[in-house]
């Protein structure tokens, strides 16, 4: 490890304005949102790490307002993308339109669609059916758009932050498996306690508040993400990240029997490589040179919750995704 450690050393005057940077964008999120500060948390390791979150929370709880404040701190260009029904895929990535031109008469020109920013904030994604859904997965993966057989790519960096409202809701559609692995986090936004909600009432009926200072810019966010795939990390703490999602499948000889009992699928490699890179973004955020078990922890649920598919027993008997996320962190020894 020492030739890792000695890479991450060399980066320290990113890793000092990373771990100073907490304060700074706390204060700053604190003129449009109340409280949520774990919720904060999950949202800017997903975007250090340069990865897409996925935001699951009832109408009315500053979803909406929450990405867009941050894409306002990192001075990203922002789109939002208002996902319905009758939404096409080419409303997302473009489409070819007939052009005239003098010189060569008529070609086809490419009219980029709203994916080409640096956050897209994809609101109710799962309004809209799996056919317009699936529009995302090549730029979400890829980070590129591909129309008439050309590819054109996203300037970087690039991050979907999704909202979706609860699935039991009339109106919605379950986004596809193969979409939610791509999401780094699932983080869950409920109602505010009632002081926090009485702040709000108060600061949204009164005044408009200060406007948002943009604190870094999309170079600064880049090396943010160089730095913290740097950031040194045991052995032990990545088995122990990998024996955790091999514990959520029921298809594994050694599977607890509650998982056998609940669950229908269970957390790939990506859930993994996922607490693995928010451990380390999470170290540094708390002003730590190397990530730890603890890290690890306390992102096993936003990194397994959309991809653990609870069989029709766990619904029955009214046990949660949650529920068995915590047996299977109790169950498993690090």
């Amino acid at each position: 490890m020492s030739t890792e450690t000695d890479t991450f050393e060399a980066e320290r005057e990113t890793v000092e304005l990373i771990r100073s940077s907490r304060d700074k964008i706390d204060h700053e999120l604190s003129k449009a949102i109340v409280g949520q500060k774990d919720v904060i948390q999950q949202l800017l390791i997903a975007l250090m790490s340069g990865g897409h979150c996925l935001i699951t929370g009832a109408p009315g709880l500053a979803k909406t307002l929450l990405v867009r404040s941050i894409a306002q701190i990192f001075h990203l260009n922002f789109h939002r993308i208002q996902f319905t029904p009758d939404l096409m895929p080419g409303d997302i990535t473009g489409t070819e339109i007939l052009e005239d031109n003098p010189d060569s008469g008529r070609t086809m020109k490419f009219v980029p669609g709203p994916i080409f920013a640096n956050v897209i904030l994809a609101d109710e994604i799962n309004r809209t059916p799996p056919k317009t859904q699936a529009a995302l997965l090549e730029a979400m993966q890829e980070h590129q758009v591909t129309s008439a057989g050309k590819r054109y790519a996203l300037e970087e960096p690039f991050f979907v932050l999704a909202t979706q409202n609860p699935i039991e809701m009339e109106g919605t559609y379950p986004l596809p498996e193969a979409q939610l692995d791509r999401f780094m986090f699932n983080v869950l936004i409920d109602y505010l306690p009632e002081d926090d909600e009485v702040a709000v009432v108060s600061r949204t009926t009164t005044t408009q508040s200060e406007p948002i200072e943009a604190l870094f810019t999309g170079d600064d966010v880049k090396r943010f993400h160089e730095v913290v795939r740097k950031v040194p990390i045991g052995d032990d703490v990545v088995r122990y990240a990998v024996r955790l999602a091999a514990a959520s499948r029921p298809s594994q000889p050694d599977a607890p029997d509650f998982v056998r009992e609940w669950v229908s699928w269970g957390a790939g490699l990506r859930a993994a490589q996922t607490m693995v890179l928010g451990a380390k973004t999470r170290a540094l955020m708390l002003g730590r040179s190397h990530a730890t078990f603890e890290d690890v922890e306390a992102l096993i649920r936003p990194s397994f919750r959309h991809r653990i598919v609870v069989g029709y027993k766990a619904e029955a008997e009214g046990v949660s995704v949650d529920d068995i996320i915590d047996r299977i962190l109790a169950h498993v020894p690090r």
